[in-house]
């Protein structure tokens, strides 16, 4: 079972107090395209962590049986409490597990794919785009006590740093992997 954790709890403070998750993109909602894409690919189950402004941001997303949403009462310490929430969701029958950011919507479902059919390779597999590391991050359910010690704002970034042995760097010529929509400049430029 592939399991898929997207963190959808951030208080979007580059925006200038408006809440990216729900800032439009071709008309539709930017947390929308992030799911639409998730469900669309091989992923089995989908942990969506919510935090800041949780209603508006769970009534924007359609009802699906691969959902399940989760708060994250800790959503202001950072993402590494959001991860964990997320971990502590994962079925008991999850064999790999991504970590995908809600501000991520060009990340498609072939990109997904693309890394599930190579996830056997290594324990962490990043996507790369022009050598950059990117997101979705993919991961053996044999990391996750490794990931449950993180804390602060850092993300997964310090397993990687940690684990630089178990990662498998997979090109993706798609530049999708490394375009977050943190600010206002970010929007303008679609």
């Amino acid at each position: 079972m592939i399991s898929a954790i997207l963190l959808a709890a951030g208080q979007s403070k580059r925006m200038n107090g408006e809440n990216k998750l729900v800032k439009k993109i071709k008309g539709i909602p930017l947390i929308k395209h992030s799911v639409k894409n998730v469900l669309a690919s091989a992923v089995d189950e989908l942990i969506i962590v919510l935090g800041y402004q949780k209603e508006v941001v769970e009534k924007l997303i359609d009802k699906n049986e691969k959902i399940k949403f989760i708060f994250n009462k800790d959503f202001e310490s950072g993402m590494a409490s959001s991860i964990k929430t997320g971990l502590k969701q994962l079925s008991n029958n999850t064999e790999s597990f991504f970590i995908c950011l809600g501000d991520m919507p060009m990340v498609n479902a072939d990109i997904y794919n693309q890394l599930i059919k190579t996830k056997n390779q290594k324990d962490i597999l990043v996507p790369t785009y022009k050598g950059r590391q990117g997101n979705p991050v993919l991961f053996n359910k044999s990391m996750k006590e490794k990931i449950m010690t993180i804390t602060g704002d850092l993300g997964a970034k310090k397993i990687l740093e940690l684990s630089k042995e178990k990662i498998l760097n997979f090109e993706i010529n798609d530049q999708a992997i490394i375009k977050g929509f943190n600010t206002q400049k970010d929007f303008n430029s679609l």
